[in-house]
C-alpha cells in the first residue's frame, strides 16, 4: 500500500514539472519579446534612405553559401544585421541581386568592396560575384577595394576592382593552395582501435587517416594536379583583371626577399611596386577620396553611402503570386545526410519532398537543381537521384548547376539530369565507394572489459565491442565493390559512355570543373542564371519565372523568423560579436557534424574528402 501515494506523489510532481516548464517558456517568450522590442525601440534611428549619388558599401562579413542553415531566430538577430564578426552567412543570390539593382538604380554611383571578414566561399562564388562586378562597371559606375589588409580570397574579388586602396601598414597575402590533414594509424594502434576500411577506387583517400600515418602517393599525385588546376584558374582571373603575369602572384622566397628588399621591408609598398594594389591609403585618406567622388552625407562626416545589408532590405524581392510558368530553382548543399534535415542541409527525405513539391506543382515547367556537396550518404544520395528520374518521367527537364562542389554523392545525384553545368573551378567527380566500422574489441580488453556470448548467427553478433569476422568483412567488401560498379555504371549510362571509360576516370579522383568538361563528365561550363535558361528553353518557356523551392514553414515558425529578422537591423552592433568561446564551440560543432555525416544504414558513402581543402 505504501507504495499507491508514493507513485501519486510522483504523477503530480511530474504534472508540476510539466505546468512549471510550460508556464516559464511562456513567460520566457514575452520576456525575450519586450526585451528585444525595447532594445529595437532604443536603437531604432530613421526609415533607411539612399542618398543620390551614394556608394553602395559591400561589407560581405561571413560565408557567401547557396542556402543558410536553419538557426535559433533569437540567435540570428544576435548575430545578424550589422554582425560584423566573419560568423555569419550571407546568401549568393542576395549578393548578386544587390549588384544588379545597383547597377540600374540612379541613386547608387559606385560600390566599394569591404571585404575585412569575408570568410574562405570557394572560388566559383567569388566567380560569380566577379561577374556581377564586371557588368555593373559596364554602367559607367566604378567599383572600388579598400582594406586594411587582403587574404587570398578577399583579393580575388578585389582584382575586378577598378581601383585597390591599401592601408600604408597592411599587405596582401598570396600564397596559392594547399592540402594536408592528420592520420590516425599510429594512434589508433596504440589504443588498439581497429578501423575496418572497405573501398574501391586507387584515388579515393576519405579513409587513409584511419588506414596510413602519410597521405599515399596516388592521392598526392591526384591532389596536387586538382590543386594546380585550381590554382591555374586563380591566377589566370587575377592576373588578366589586374593585366600582370601569373608568375607575379606568389613569388618564391628569394624573389620575395628580393623585392621586399626593394621596398625597404614595407609590405604594402611592395605590394604597390608588384601591382597588387593601386594607391596606400589610410582610413581618414579614403574617406576624403570619398568625399572628393561621391560627397558627404546630409548626417555625419562621412561619405555618402548605403550598406549591404540596408539595401537589401529595401530591394528585397516580395513573395509573389505567380501566375506564369515557373522553373523551379532547388539548392542541395552540405552533407548528404538521411532522413529529414533541417535548410542549409542535404536529407535524403528532406531534399526528396522539394523535388516532389516541384513536380505535383502544375506552374513548375522545369526544374535547376543547384549542388553544392560533397557527397555523404550513398542511401540518400539514391534516395533523391531517383526523384530526379520522377520529374523527368513527369515531362519536367531537371537541368543541375555545379556550385563549389557537386563530388562523389553530389555527383551522384547529378548524374541522371538532362543537362549539367559546372564553374571552371567545381570540384566534381570522385566517382569512388566507401564504407568504415571502427570496433573497439581490442580496446575493451586492454582495461579488462570482454565480450562473449552466444547467437544463432555470425551476423546477429556483430557489435563494435566483438569486433568483424573474415566472412563478414567479406561480404561487407562485396557490397562496397558492387556500389562502386552501380556507381560507373549510372555515369556509364547517363553520360554515354563506355564502363572502361569511366572507370579510367573514376575511382575516387576529384577533377575541376574544365577538367570535368573535356572528360564528358559535364555538358558546359556556366553559372546559376545560364542554367535557369537553358531549363527553360528546354521547358520551350518564352515568358517564365523562377522560384526557389524550400521547406514550408509553420505559421508559428514564420512569425518568429520575420520577428525577429526585422529587428535585428537594429541591435547594437556590440550584441553580435562571438566571444573566442562562442567561437571555439564552432569549431567543435563543425567536426561533430562532420562524424554525423557518416549515418548510412549500410555503412556506404559517397563522399568527397578532398573537397574540403
Amino acid at each position: 500500500m505504501s507504495d499507491k501515494p508514493s507513485l501519486i506523489k510522483r504523477i503530480f510532481v511530474l504534472l508540476w514539472k510539466t505546468i512549471n516548464g510550460t508556464r516559464k517558456l511562456i513567460l520566457n517568450v514575452i520576456f525575450f519579446g519586450f526585451l528585444l522590442a525595447l532594445i529595437v525601440a532604443m536603437n531604432i534611428d530613421d526609415s533607411v534612405n539612399i542618398e543620390t549619388g551614394s556608394a553602395l558599401v559591400l561589407n560581405l562579413s561571413g560565408s557567401i553559401v547557396e542556402q543558410k542553415r536553419q538557426v535559433d531566430p533569437f540567435e540570428e538577430a544576435m548575430k545578424s544585421g550589422k554582425n560584423n564578426d566573419g560568423q555569419g552567412e550571407i546568401l549568393l543570390a542576395d549578393v548578386l541581386n544587390v549588384i544588379d539593382n545597383a547597377a540600374h538604380d540612379t541613386r547608387i554611383s559606385s560600390i566599394v568592396l569591404d571585404m575585412g571578414h569575408l570568410r574562405w566561399t570557394g572560388i566559383s562564388k567569388l566567380q560569380s560575384i566577379g561577374d556581377a562586378l564586371i557588368q555593373f562597371k559596364e554602367s559607367g559606375k566604378p567599383v572600388i577595394a579598400q582594406a586594411n589588409s587582403y587574404g587570398q580570397n578577399q583579393y580575388f574579388l578585389a582584382s575586378f576592382a577598378d581601383t585597390i586602396y591599401l592601408n600604408p601598414q597592411g599587405g596582401v597575402e598570396l600564397e596559392g593552395l594547399s592540402r594536408y590533414r592528420q592520420y590516425y594509424k599510429s594512434a589508433l594502434e596504440k589504443l588498439k582501435v581497429k578501423a575496418h576500411i572497405f573501398r574501391v577506387g586507387t584515388f579515393k583517400s576519405a579513409v587513409e587517416p584511419y588506414i596510413r600515418d602519410d597521405m599515399s602517393p596516388a592521392a598526392k599525385e591526384a591532389n596536387l594536379a586538382l590543386l594546380n588546376d585550381i590554382w591555374s584558374s586563380y591566377q589566370g582571373v587575377v592576373a588578366d583583371n589586374r593585366n600582370i603575369a601569373g608568375d607575379d602572384l606568389v613569388l618564391n622566397s628569394e624573389r620575395y626577399l628580393a623585392e621586399l628588399d626593394k621596398a625597404e621591408g614595407q609590405s604594402a609598398e611592395m605590394a604597390l611596386n608588384m601591382n597588387w594594389v593601386d594607391e596606400l591609403a589610410t582610413s581618414e585618406s579614403f574617406r576624403l577620396k570619398m568625399l572628393d567622388l561621391v560627397g558627404q552625407a546630409r548626417d555625419g562626416d562621412n561619405f555618402k553611402q548605403i550598406g549591404f545589408h540596408d539595401y537589401l532590405s529595401l530591394t528585397a524581392k516580395h513573395p509573389l503570386l505567380y501566375t506564369n510558368d515557373t522553373v523551379g530553382i532547388i539548392v542541395a548543399k552540405g552533407t548528404i545526410l538521411n532522413g529529414n534535415q533541417p535548410a542549409g542541409n542535404i536529407g535524403g527525405e528532406s531534399t526528396s519532398e522539394l523535388l516532389r513539391k516541384a513536380r505535383f506543382d502544375d506552374q513548375v515547367k522545369a526544374v535547376v537543381l543547384r549542388v553544392d556537396s560533397p557527397g555523404g550518404s550513398a542511401f540518400a544520395s539514391e534516395q533523391i537521384r531517383q526523384e530526379v528520374l520522377a520529374l523527368k518521367t513527369a515531362g519536367k527537364p531537371v537541368v543541375v548547376s555545379m556550385g563549389s562542389y557537386a563530388a562523389s554523392g553530389g555527383y551522384w545525384i547529378s548524374a541522371s539530369a538532362d543537362y549539367i553545368y559546372a564553374t571552371p573551378t567545381t570540384l566534381t567527380g570522385s566517382i569512388g565507394i566507401f564504407g568504415m566500422i571502427t570496433t573497439f574489441e581490442d580496446s575493451l580488453s586492454s582495461i579488462g572489459i570482454h565480450t562473449d556470448g552466444v547467437a544463432t548467427s555470425e551476423w546477429a553478433g556483430i557489435s563494435v565491442a566483438k569486433g568483424l569476422t573474415p566472412g563478414i568483412k567479406d561480404v561487407i567488401q562485396r557490397h562496397v565493390e558492387r556500389g562502386y560498379h552501380d556507381f560507373i555504371s549510372l555515369v556509364a549510362n547517363e553520360r554515354d559512355m563506355s564502363l572502361d571509360d569511366v572507370d579510367s576516370i573514376a575511382q575516387g579522383r576529384v577533377w575541376s570543373g574544365r577538367k570535368a568538361l573535356s572528360l564528358g563528365l559535364v555538358d558546359e561550363l556556366g553559372d546559376l542564371k545560364q542554367a535557369v535558361a537553358k531549363a527553360a528553353q528546354m521547358a520551350e518557356l518564352d515568358d517564365f519565372d523562377s522560384e526557389i523551392i524550400e521547406q514550408d514553414l509553420t505559421p508559428q515558425e514564420q512569425f518568429i523568423q520575420e520577428m525577429f529578422a526585422s529587428a535585428s537591423a537594429y541591435l547594437p552592433e556590440s550584441m553580435s560579436h562571438s566571444s573566442v568561446i562562442e567561437q571555439l564551440l564552432s569549431q567543435w560543432s563543425s567536426a561533430i557534424d562532420e562524424f554525423r555525416s557518416f549515418d548510412d544504414p549500410k555503412g556506404m558513402y559517397l563522399y568527397c574528402d578532398t573537397c574540403n581543402f
